[in-house]
């Protein structure tokens, strides 16, 4: 337990100099986007091929890759068709909704406490891989075809394909081929890419922080809140929730591997559901409040299940 406070107290130490950062404005109006490209391009592409690429493929492609991808899409289900069949909301609302309720930020967060808190990077791994290489693919593939009209859409190919240009994927699947080839980096190519994933995390952390000035959330008459909170409910209550069941009753699993799969399901909803939902022109106020919501409510209800589980 006291390895888990120590993890939190880096955390938020990072994130409030961050914030402090963000309120005074020492770094310039345009901070976030470039620290938080310099994390999605550089640093945590970098963090993936040195973490894959030390670490045995059935960390992967294990039982932590079953339980997040299960819990995700029978969240994001749930959601789905609550909205539609007793709220009638348009598909691609919906989507946007259940993609905000299931969609984890494994990288801004999940990076940081997997290593301060659960002391292994590899548990994000199989996470990032299924939403970047699957869950995303097919609510692109929706939207593509239920928000746009046909002068507008992209081929199916492209859209498809899209996750595959990410650099965390493409790291990933670096990562993933030198260990299932079993090659080790040379020294002096491996140390500059460990240095640059290294700075990933604290990188992701200041950036998360200066995030979190002046934003407005549940605007009066522009937040749709029922939904928001709906949203809310179910990544920080039911995701977890589902995960600790099937972790526990339908894997067999206890101890840190327990604690590890709840944690990840009760990380926040990703700013990529934004990314999304601005692209499409559809939900992106739902999108926005829901991953401030659940990003603020993250790190108590995480903390709680340290003090449960740990």
């Amino acid at each position: 337990m006291s390895g888990v406070a120590s993890g939190f107290t880096v955390i938020f130490i990072v994130v409030g100099i961050g914030y402090v950062l963000g309120r005074t404005r020492v770094l310039g109006d345009q901070a976030v986007t470039v620290l938080a490209r310099m994390v999605f391009f550089v640093c945590t592409p970098a963090l993936m091929i040195t973490s894959l690429s030390s670490n045995d493929l059935s960390v992967v492609f294990s039982s932590t890759l079953a339980v997040a991808a299960i819990t995700a899409v029978a969240t994001g289900a749930l959601y789905f068709a609550v909205v539609r069949l007793v709220w009638r909301r348009a598909v691609p609302d919906a989507v946007i909704g259940a993609l905000s309720s299931s969609y984890v930020n494994s990288v801004n967060l999940g990076l940081p406490i997997a290593i301060f808190v659960l002391d292994d990077a590899s548990f994000i791994a199989p996470l990032l891989l299924f939403q970047i290489m699957l869950y995303s693919p097919i609510a692109l593939v929706t939207l593509d075809l239920t928000a746009l009209d046909a002068a507008h859409r992209r081929s199916l190919w492209r859209t498809v394909a899209t996750p595959v240009s990410n650099p965390i994927v493409i790291g990933g699947l670096i990562g993933l081929a030198l260990s299932l080839a079993g090659i080790r980096l040379p020294e002096p190519v491996f140390s500059p890419l460990d240095m640059l994933g290294q700075a990933s995390v604290p990188l992701a952390l200041l950036a998360f922080g200066l995030s979190l000035t002046g934003v407005q959330v549940f605007a009066k008459g522009a937040s749709p809140r029922r939904d928001t909170a709906l949203a809310a409910a179910g990544k920080m209550a039911v995701m977890p929730a589902l995960a600790y069941v099937l972790a526990r009753w339908g894997f067999g699993m206890t101890g840190p591997a327990l604690f590890a799969q709840v944690v990840i399901a009760a990380l926040p909803t990703a700013q990529n559901v934004l990314v999304y939902a601005t692209r499409y022109g559809r939900g992106e106020i739902l999108a926005r409040d829901s991953a401030l919501v659940t990003t603020l409510l993250s790190i108590p209800i995480i903390a709680l299940l340290a003090a449960v589980l740990a």
